[in-house]
């Protein structure tokens, strides 16, 4: 017998005070157990410290009574998968959160960053190092505890087992079954995930999953998110002469690839930053009454956010963040062309690369966005390829580009207005003390159309994370605040009302 099935099931309320209850006396307890987390290197590239990780987090779930295993497929990150049976349970949710983290090797940070540091504040804001508390200590919400993955993504996986415990002490179990699904490849792109969830569908079988990744509000407000944009990735390669030129003997004669690069680029967006390739927006899902109603309510921090980031004006004459985040974007992430600086030489390159994202409402279809990309650069005279072209190819034609295509997935959105996104903002709300933000649409990518058309299933964002923590770049960090409200989080959502006749998600 599962050793909770004698436990109570309990109200979000009950839920809550507990998980509060229990963080406040076991808080050093909690730390200490996140900070070993973090302290086991986890970039997903590194297969054998991502499997080791992956089986120190089933030994997690155990502990709790959780029956938990780590599954490989062959050549794959391993996940982990738990299951909490709760009797007389009629529903079940599922919890997913991703222990893989992004490489290491940039050269800002100042502390190590697989040994864990607790910071009085922000680092970068005259914080100081302090050391990690002993049992009965009172913790400061906001020290920062910095260390890779610390906010993105092992802490839910810590405020899942926090709020596991506190109920368990209190004698209370959650009010439905319970899937636990952890990844150890989405930093890669999730490239796993669809043949994890068809070789365990019937194990993931839920009413509704739960995606535990990114930060709250950029006010410091929690937010639900019910929808992600998805992505297509594209690098584009100009060609010039087949050798490096004397910019002085050669200059005004031979084309330079950087600016006939540049040229087609910025063919690419209007100056208000519209895309203008032909019928990029056709098919893009059209926003509804719910989701215009979700955004006039969110709050406006969008003056406050161009002043922190040193912008004199964004896109689209002002528009809103929140209403351009429902529309697919093309963005030039790098430009790699010759040299700069001291490494610069007075040559003319022999070739130019842009590395593109787009990132996809629902509705748009990876494939055919890249298509429309291509169709457009052939429209302003390139011959494109798809490997490096040869001296005959390069002799033939006046432009010649290859065009490299890499991951892609679409975009999904849930119904603002559906029973079950009115239920999971009541109970962050309960875990938040406060309303909470409810989001269309989240800006960053995550393969969550594989949770709806693989298994059928509702998803909902359930990020806690703070908006400054550094994910993906040198000292990342979590706010102890964040995290705490991570576990009333968790706590909320386990012993929520869950709907069973949500309608389906809006995907591709």
């Amino acid at each position: 017998m599962h050793p909770t099935y004698a436990r109570r099931m309990t109200a979000p309320r009950d839920a809550i005070a507990a998980a509060r209850t229990h963080r406040e006396t076991h808080g050093p307890e909690i730390l200490a157990e996140f900070a070993d987390l973090l302290a086991r290197p986890n970039v997903s590239r590194n297969v054998d410290d991502v499997h080791a990780v992956g089986e120190h987090i089933t030994a997690m779930l155990a502990a709790r009574g959780i029956d938990a295993k780590t599954v490989s497929l062959d050549g794959a990150g391993p996940v982990v998968v738990g299951t909490y049976p709760v009797e007389g349970a009629k529903t079940t949710i599922g919890i997913y959160a991703h222990y893989d983290g992004q490489p290491v090797d940039q050269p800002d940070w100042v502390v190590e960053p697989f040994k864990p540091t607790l910071a009085d504040k922000r680092l970068d804001e005259g914080g100081v190092e302090i050391p990690m508390p002993l049992h009965g200590a009172v913790i400061d919400p906001e020290w920062r505890l910095y260390a890779r993955s610390a906010s993105d993504d092992k802490a839910p996986i810590v405020a899942i087992c926090a709020a596991l415990d506190a109920m368990q002490a209190a004698n209370m179990a959650p009010t439905s079954n319970i899937v636990f699904l952890f990844e150890g490849e989405e930093e890669i792109g999730s490239v796993h995930l669809p043949d994890y969830l068809r070789e365990l569908e019937e194990e993931l079988a839920a009413d509704v999953w739960f995606i535990c990744d990114g930060p709250v509000h950029q006010t410091r407000r929690p937010q639900i998110v019910f929808g992600v944009r998805g992505i297509t990735e594209m690098e584009i390669t100009a060609y010039g002469p087949v050798r490096p030129l004397h910019s002085g003997h050669y200059g005004n004669w031979a084309p330079n690839p950087n600016m006939e690069l540049a040229r087609l680029l910025a063919s690419m967006k209007d100056d208000a930053g519209n895309v203008v390739i032909n019928e990029f927006y056709d098919g893009t899902q059209p926003i509804t009454a719910a989701d215009e109603a979700a955004v006039a309510a969110l709050p406006d921090d969008d003056e406050a956010l161009r002043t922190e980031l040193g912008l004199g004006a964004t896109e689209a004459d002002g528009a809103a963040l929140a209403l351009r985040l429902l529309m697919p974007s093309l963005n030039v992430r790098g430009f790699d062309g010759g040299a700069v600086g001291k490494a610069a030489a007075n040559v003319i390159p022999t070739h130019s690369t842009a590395s593109l994202d787009i990132r996809l409402a629902p509705g748009n279809d990876p494939e055919v966005m890249m298509n429309r990309v291509e169709s457009h650069i052939r429209s302003r005279g390139w011959h494109v390829v798809d490997e490096e072209p040869t001296l005959e190819v390069r002799r033939s034609h006046s432009r010649v580009v290859q065009v490299t295509r890499k991951a892609s997935y679409p975009g999904v959105r849930m119904p603002m207005d559906s029973p079950l996104a009115v239920s999971v903002l009541a109970a962050a709300a309960l875990a938040a003390n406060e309303p909470v933000v409810a989001v269309p649409t989240f800006g960053g990518s995550v393969p969550l159309h594989y949770f709806t058309t693989i298994l059928g299933t509702p998803i909902a964002l359930t990020p806690f994370a703070n908006h400054d923590n550094n994910q993906h770049a040198a000292n990342e960090n979590i706010r102890i605040a964040n995290l705490w409200y991570g576990i009333d989080l968790m706590a909320a959502l386990m012993t929520m009302d869950v709907p069973v006749a949500t309608a389906p998600p809006q995907a591709t």
